[in-house]
Formats: C-alpha cells, sequence, structure tokens
C-alpha cells in the first residue's frame, strides 16, 4: 500500500492486488521505531498514527520481577515533532494506509494475485489468477515472507529459516503503570510490553526451542502461563488473567539474506519479500515503508526503469541487510543467555545506525 502510495505521488498509474478477498491484516500489534514514524511522516499519515497509537521514548529494561534495571534510549529523528519510539495495533495501521490509498486514483483489485508473468525489453506482461491479464511498465513484489513473486522471478533464491524462536503474542488491557515500552531480561525467556493506545499493549515472548508444531487455540493460555512463570511485576498480573478467552498468537520466527539485485527484469521485490527479518529491532514494517519512499522518489527521479532499480538498490540494501542480520544476531545472543547488557548494546547501535537519513 505505501509504495502504491509514492508510486502514485510520483505520477504513475497504479495497480495494487491483494490474495485477500476482504482486505485484511492478520496479528496483534506492532512496535513503531522513531525512524518509522519518520517514514510515516513523509507518507503523510504521521499525525493520524499519532492519534490512534502510543508514541514516547526509552525502553524500561526490567529484570524477571519487574524491577528497572537501565533504560534505553530511543533517539528521535526527523525533528522534535517525531518521538523516539511508539506502538500500534496492526489492524488500524492497515486502516489508515488503506484510507490514503482510497483518496489517491489507485486501481485496488481484491482476491486476486500474479499467476504468471513474462518480462519483455517494454513491458512485463501478468496473468492474475482470475484469468485476467495486464501490461505493465514494472511490478513491485511486497508479497511478504512467503513472496509468490520471489519464487517466480527467483527459483533458486534461499527459503525462510526458522532461528530458533518462537514469538508469542497477547494483546491486553494497558495498565496505568505502563508508560513506555519494557524488556523484562535474565529469565529463561524475553519478555517486553509496548503500548499501543491509551488503554492497550501487546506483551511479546521470545521463546527458544525447536520449530514448534502447530497448537489448537484452545491450548495457548495454559502454554503462556507455563512460559510466564517465575516472572514479576505486570507479567505476573498478565499470568493470573490469562484465560480461555485470551488473544495469543503463537508464530515461528522466520529469516534470511536476500543477495542483490532484488530485481530481475521489470520485477522489484521490497519489504519482507526482499528482506524478511525477525523482529528484535521491530524495524520489519519500517523498512517496508522506507523501501516504498525510496522507490517513490527514484520514479519522480528517472524514467528509466534499469536506473530506477539501481538507485532503489544503491539505497537500500545496506541498510536493509543491517537490520536483519543484527536482528538475527540479537535473537542468537537472546537464545544463548547473553547478558542482557549484550543484548541491549546491539539494539542501542543498531538504532543509531537506523537514524541516519534513507
Amino acid at each position: 500500500m505505501s509504495a502504491a502510495i509514492e508510486l502514485s505521488k510520483a505520477g504513475l498509474d497504479v495497480d495494487l492486488i491483494d490474495i485477500d478477498p476482504d482486505w485484511r491484516v492478520y496479528g496483534a500489534g506492532i512496535t513503531i521505531t522513531s525512524p518509522t514514524l519518520r517514514a510515516f511522516q513523509h507518507l503523510g499519515i504521521l499525525d493520524e498514527v499519532m492519534a490512534h497509537a502510543y508514541t514516547g521514548d526509552g525502553i524500561q529494561i526490567c529484570n524477571v520481577q519487574g524491577e528497572p534495571i537501565n533504560l534505553v534510549h530511543t533517539p528521535s529523528v526527523g525533528g522534535p515533532d517525531i518521538p523516539g519510539c511508539g506502538g500500534i495495533m496492526r489492524p488500524v495501521l492497515h486502516q489508515i494506509i488503506s484510507g490514503r490509498v482510497k483518496q489517491l486514483p489507485i486501481r485496488v483489485r481484491l482476491g486476486i494475485t500474479v499467476d504468471s508473468l513474462a518480462t519483455t525489453p517494454s513491458s512485463v506482461d501478468v496473468t492474475f489468477s482470475d484469468g485476467s491479464q495486464g501490461s505493465y511498465d514494472f511490478l513491485v513484489g511486497a508479497d511478504g515472507l512467503f513472496s509468490r513473486i520471489r519464487n517466480l522471478i527467483l527459483p533458486g533464491a534461499p527459503h525462510p529459516e526458522y532461528q530458533g524462536q518462537t514469538c508469542w503474542r497477547l494483546a491486553t488491557a494497558r495498565p496505568p503503570d505502563v508508560k513506555r515500552r519494557m524488556f523484562f531480561l535474565g529469565g529463561r525467556v524475553k519478555v517486553g510490553l509496548t503500548p499501543v493506545s491509551r488503554d492497550q499493549m501487546y506483551m511479546f515472548l521470545l521463546q527458544t526451542t525447536p520449530r514448534p508444531p502447530h497448537l489448537p487455540d484452545n491450548e495457548l493460555p495454559d502454554r503462556l502461563r507455563n512460559l510466564l512463570e517465575g516472572y514479576g511485576g505486570q507479567l505476573q498480573t498478565i499470568r493470573e488473567n490469562l484465560g480461555p478467552g485470551a488473544n495469543i498468537i503463537m508464530r515461528p520466527l522466520e529469516a534470511f539474506v536476500l543477495p542483490k539485485p532484488w530485481h530481475v527484469g521489470r520485477v522489484l521485490l521490497i519489504g519482507d519479500a526482499a528482506h524478511p527479518t525477525t523482529p528484535q529491532l521491530a524495524s520489519g514494517a519500517g523498512m517496508a515503508v522506507e523501501d516504498a519512499l525510496v522507490l517513490g522518489q527514484e520514479a519522480a527521479r528517472h524514467a528509466d526503469i534499469g536506473r530506477i532499480f539501481e538507485g532503489f538498490m544503491n539505497r537500500r540494501y545496506e541498510r536493509c541487510r543491517l537490520v536483519v542480520n543484527n536482528s538475527i544476531e540479537i535473537g542468537r545472543r537472546e537464545q544463548r543467555g547473553a547478558p542482557p547488557s549484550e543484548q541491549t548494546r546491539l539494539v542501542e547501535e543498531s538504532l543509531i545506525a537506523l537514524a541516519e537519513p534513507i
């Protein structure tokens, strides 16, 4: 959606397709870094995001009993109007960005995907899953971790690899004493809290485990309650209140590094299709929106597709690789039980690097 917005603003005629016929998004909340808020500002949605999200500064580091041991600074970038970090529910963010799409002359087609494509010197010809066809100057694959477009243009590309951790997420009410993001470190699992609005937050828990089987929803509260055993403070309260109706999502963490270039002919990959990452730096969505901004800028600057893609890769590859590599490395440190200071040091170093202009 962000790419469609930016390409339309650059004067291009844009078709946006989505495989979900109801144009929904799944998941709980997401954490927002200051560079992501800066990207939302360029996208034109920052004010609306901040009206519905939590924004603030810093990550409170606690021990397993919930006692504060450190405060990680989250650098603010882009001016005084942009906080250091934040959080928002995914469906709310989806509604904000899709609302912006609807304000622009973008053709949205739902319930279809790309069946096949063929590139020529002057176009990319697409056959869609409903049998319709289209011919375009270029195609952008922003279709996630298990990208179909990536499989079509790079059949020999690496596949998503399980990174040794499973992420549990729980959406719940935000008590008044949760004033900022929080990490609980030093225990058998890493746990965090992220406010996503005035009265909501989500908890994440990273469990080091062999790749788990799919679990039915009715088993998740008891499993999560066992994982939280021994944790105090806000986590003890969450554990005691876990019941059958708890809003829990459990997903394996998967990622890989895709070598450059992320394009073949007139087809370009962006977002998780090109640089899928684990969530340790809370930057996956932010990097995807930045991709869209840079692509729109390069499309406005150049008429030649090759120069657009070259400019995009020159500006995006190293920055996105840093996010993927450092996120995976933080996960490794978590899994081997590295001291909290060793884990948070790489988080701080990465956030400083990401504060640089895109």
